[in-house]
């Protein structure tokens, strides 16, 4: 039983009967937990997908407390020993922007990503996203989010086809942590502290040039180096803080080496997952041997990856599982997401899973260093479980389904988190009344381009493919079409996909109308979700302006980004009369990019990570704008009350000092370049001027918290 609690595992499908595979890892194995997969085929759709994942996981907690009642009298179970109960993780990765980070891409409410979320520069929306997704999940049955990402992308690389994109909320440390800690108070306060949060990708990938599912990455950094950037945002949601509520209760420890941790650039460590010296060294600093003491847990990034394969195999010669997992227990690991793991020789991840877990028990009876490292763990998970259910009891563990109606209608809340979202990169707000002073008239033609997002919830269940193009068109019909005021008429508003195009550069039977439409357009709006240089979007957008040129000839050509904005250089942006940053592909992400192009709503989302084709620096950015005033304030107690500020130019009567007294001075919010606080730890320097005769100014340098730096003299 204790070594089962330390699997967290996948299974194929929805059957959980005597004959499935998930029946016997529960029943025979014990295991900890299981994760929920689009890729494993554990959801339907696209209908009834909320009420049948509803019922998978209400059968999976019903499964396990059944077995633990019936003992040996169980159906299919021979098992002399009586078992306790002890209620299983139901664990998940909900990213947003639906496909391919959801899940669950039916039913619930769309949210946005979290690069989406950090342009808006509001904690509080992080906090509604989290909230409106602990709500939703929590009301499923899930106990355990993967999520989220506190990665920093502070180094953008536009030239690569494998960074972070949309799936971390920004470049800025501060800021990541500012929003990872909402997020995650959000989703505690929405599932009423039934969700465990597990932060991901620790101790940070942002500076990765590999996606961690895909292949183990090498970042030339060292420990000190890690301190300032990757892992301030796990600081922040760790032993740093004491908002217990803003505390992530795990961390997902990702598979990622590092050169030069320790200052010699010519060593490199392991993958950190299975490297037990270079992560007792980070699980060493303060703030997370404090977190840890008190429950925090490490969960392993999926042992099954593409990632941990290709490290450990890659001739493809031999891939020796059991091992494989017994290293990362090892190296500290104390829940072992064991995904799709398959050992050679063996025939699926089921066989797998038993055969280590066989081990496990064998090791743990003749090995007593074993032992210890998995009572360790084992202590840590079940102390985890009694935080999520303090009393192991069916009751408590399974939710009623009461609510599911009420899953998937906060989108309400999301639309005002996508108008303060959509960003304007090119021209400047400044500079829009010149290039477009008006959007398009009902005498204009407007063409609609865009990639097309294929999209399963499972293999088997039907096509959901997402053209933006039409989506895009649908909603300019509908909000300013003929049902509302005809502000533009329905037949001149076509929509193509690049595909199409490619047919139109190749002369290869194109759609009937397409080139007219093409040459007759006033506007021209291209939107893609990937501009990679290897996606068919970019070659056929720069095949499209160098070969046809007359066809785009005074026209409007407007650019939106339903991903990251970055992948476009700076000759790129300048194809487009404007270029906006929408993040998000999510419906009314769209609804509100409609309603920037006729004009209705001015975007004022700021970009979260550098953008250098047009001179965006982050880290000017969020430093002091210099055209500002900053108020100056003596901090006055008010017994009772606090303390309450007086402005230095206040009319209220002077406060009375006597000499030698201290003086407790402090500033408004200081503002950075967006019109944001700036970050914590900003410098701020009071000269002090006491107008002696020496003509001396003291200096007195001090570092802001919330925007606002304080001082005494």
């Amino acid at each position: 039983e204790k070594v089962g609690q330390l699997f967290l595992v996948t299974f194929e499908g929805t059957a959980t009967d005597a004959d499935s595979n998930i029946f016997k890892l529960i029943t025979q194995q014990h295991v900890g937990g299981v994760v929920l997969r689009q890729d494993n085929d554990n959801f339907i759709g696209p209908d009834d997908t909320i009420t049948a994942v509803h019922s998978l996981i209400e059968n999976l907690q019903q499964l396990n407390w059944d077995y633990s009642q019936a003992g040996s009298t169980f159906p299919a179970v021979v098992d002399p020993n009586p078992v306790n109960y002890v209620p299983m993780l139901i664990g998940i990765s909900q990213e947003g922007d639906l496909y391919p980070y959801d899940q669950i891409i039916n039913g619930m409410t769309p949210l946005p990503n979290e690069m989406a979320i950090g342009a808006t520069w509001r904690s509080e929306n992080a906090k509604t996203i989290g909230t409106i997704l602990g709500e939703e999940l929590s009301a499923l049955g899930v106990n355990l989010l993967f999520g989220p990402s506190l990665d920093v992308l502070n180094v953008v690389k536009s030239d690569t086809s494998e960074d972070l994109g949309v799936r971390t909320f920004g470049g800025d440390p501060y800021w990541v942590a500012e929003m990872g800690q909402a997020y995650i108070n959000g989703v505690h306060e929405g599932s009423s502290n039934k969700i465990a949060v597990i932060a991901t990708h620790f101790p940070g990938s942002g500076g990765s040039d590999r996606q961690p599912e895909d292949e183990v990455a090498t970042v030339r950094k060292s420990l000190e180096q890690l301190k300032q950037i990757e892992l301030a945002p796990f600081f922040a949601v760790t032993g740093a803080n004491d908002n217990q509520s803003e505390l992530s209760d795990g961390l997902l420890l990702s598979h990622i080496r590092y050169q030069g941790f320790q200052g010699n650039i010519r060593a490199t460590t392991r993958p950190v997952s299975f490297d037990s010296t270079a992560l007792g060294q980070i699980m060493g600093l303060e703030q997370f041997s404090t977190w840890q003491q008190k429950g925090g847990i490490i969960v392993s990034d999926d042992l099954g990856s593409t990632a941990v394969r290709k490290f450990f195999d890659p001739m493809n010669s031999g891939f020796d599982a059991r091992q494989i997992i017994k290293s990362a227990l090892l190296a500290g690991n104390d829940l072992l997401y064991t995904g799709n793991i398959l050992a050679t020789g063996d025939e699926d991840t089921f066989t797998t899973i038993v055969r280590t877990h066989d081990f496990f028990v064998q090791k743990y009876k003749e090995d007593s260093a074993f032992q210890q490292r998995v009572d360790e763990a084992v202590l840590r998970i079940l102390t985890l479980k009694y935080k999520l259910y303090p009393n192991f009891n069916i009751s408590n563990t399974i939710t009623s389904g009461s609510n599911l109606e009420d899953i998937g209608t906060s989108g309400g809340k999301v639309f005002e988190i996508a108008r303060q979202s959509i960003t304007l990169v090119s021209p400047t707000l400044g500079d829009m009344d010149s290039v477009l002073a008006e959007p398009p008239q009902s005498s204009e033609r407007v063409v609609f381009i865009s990639d097309t997002i294929n999209q399963l919830q499972c293999s088997l269940c039907a096509d959901q493919n997402v053209t933006l193009a039409d989506n895009f068109r649908t909603a300019v019909e509908k909000l300013y079409g003929p049902d509302a005021g005809e502000q533009v008429e329905s037949y001149k508003l076509t929509a193509y996909t690049f595909d199409e195009l490619k047919k139109v550069l190749d002369n290869d039977n194109p759609p009937e109308f397409m080139k007219n439409d093409l040459q007759t357009a006033s506007w021209l709006v291209i939107s893609f979700t990937d501009f990679k240089k290897s996606s068919i979007a970019s070659t056929i957008f720069h095949r499209f302006f160098s070969e046809q040129p007359d066809m785009l000839r005074n026209k409007k050509v407007i650019g939106f980004a339903f991903n990251a904005p970055y992948y476009l250089d700076a000759t790129d942006i300048s194809k487009f009369t404007a270029y906006y940053a929408v993040y998000s592909k999510i419906p009314v992400y769209v609804d509100v990019a409609a309603r920037i192009l006729f004009q209705e709503i001015v975007p004022s989302g700021k970009l979260p990570v550098s953008l250098t084709s047009i001179g965006y620096d982050l880290l000017i950015a969020t430093t002091p704008n210099p055209d500002q005033i900053i108020p100056l304030m003596v901090e006055k107690p008010v017994e009772g009350l606090g303390s309450t500020e007086t402005p230095v130019n206040s009319t209220e009567a002077p406060l009375t000092y006597k000499v030698g007294d201290s003086i407790p001075l402090q500033t408004g919010v200081i503002i950075d370049h967006n019109g944001n606080p700036v970050p914590d730890g900003t410098v701020v320097r009071f000269l002090i001027d006491t107008k002696s005769t020496s003509g001396s100014i003291e200096q007195i340098e001090t570092q802001t918290i919330n925007g606002i730096a304080r001082t005494s003299y």
